[in-house]
């Protein structure tokens, strides 16, 4: 909750706008302005209060409002269910024209249920990288899409992996796994904290947003893609002017 540091357990936050009103009771302060609060919403569900009230979350350099507009770009062509607190914004570089020319390529792709969570975005505070601590976060990988990798694995063809998010979930997959060199099924929360010297058991390629210094994602694709590699690329991005956060450019590690 920013701005909110005075905002103690006990206090009581309104959220209007729209005709719509939107409660939240502070139950627990936790570290680094995060509460953990219970939402109650008049005449409507919470998600429609939500949906009513809330703003789409603009990279800094988009100097505008957001507009309704924003509630279908913010969005991947992969979305369907609810639950994430933002986009896996690797998938926002695709649309449906793109992926009808990786199919006419014969490229296989599945897809997996992901929910980002706050720890993506939590900064490493810490001097001792091994001491930060990443958030879970619940995925779902399906029988098929497993199998499809399982295959891949099986016939020594590279999966490549959208997102970070993506990459945990997968290859925390292959850790649930009780035979080595396949994924399992099923819920499950990926808890891994990924940074230079993790051994990568599924993923062959990464495609990723670039991301900020002093963060565990651009720590996981420095594990995957080496760090001196990993530190040009940037170099030759920050040089070309190149997007970072949500609506920013794509790179690609193989």
């Amino acid at each position: 909750m920013h701005p909110g540091q005075k905002l103690k357990p006990g206090a009581r936050v309104v959220f209007e706008r729209g005709g719509r009103s939107l409660h939240g009771d502070v139950l627990e302060r936790l570290f680094y302005g995060r509460r953990r609060i219970r939402l109650e919403s008049d005449g409507c569900s919470v998600n429609e209060a939500i949906d009513a009230i809330g703003h789409m979350p603009l990279p800094p350099y988009i100097h505008r409002s957001d507009t309704p507009a924003d509630r279908e770009r913010y969005q991947t062509v992969f979305a369907s269910h609810r639950g994430s607190i933002a986009a896996p914004t690797a998938g926002l570089h695709f649309d449906a024209a793109l992926l009808t020319s990786l199919d006419d390529a014969g490229v296989e792709r599945v897809t997996i249920t992901l929910h980002v969570g706050y720890g993506t975005f939590k900064p490493v505070r810490v001097e001792d990288v091994e001491a930060h601590c990443v958030d879970p976060e619940p995925y779902e990988i399906g029988e098929a899409a497993a199998a499809a990798i399982n295959r891949a694995l099986a016939e020594g063809r590279r999966v490549i992996a959208v997102g970070t998010t993506t990459t945990r979930a997968l290859e925390h997959a292959a850790r649930r796994s009780p035979s080595s060199g396949s994924i399992a099924t099923g819920r499950a929360e990926a808890d891994l904290f990924i940074y230079p010297g993790f051994e990568f058991r599924v993923i062959g390629g990464l495609l990723t947003n670039f991301h900020l210094p002093k963060s565990s994602l651009l720590m996981l694709v420095s594990a995957f893609a080496g760090r001196e590699r990993v530190l040009g690329a940037y170099r030759e991005a920050v040089a070309g002017r190149y997007r970072f956060y949500s609506y920013g450019d794509a790179s690609l590690f193989l």
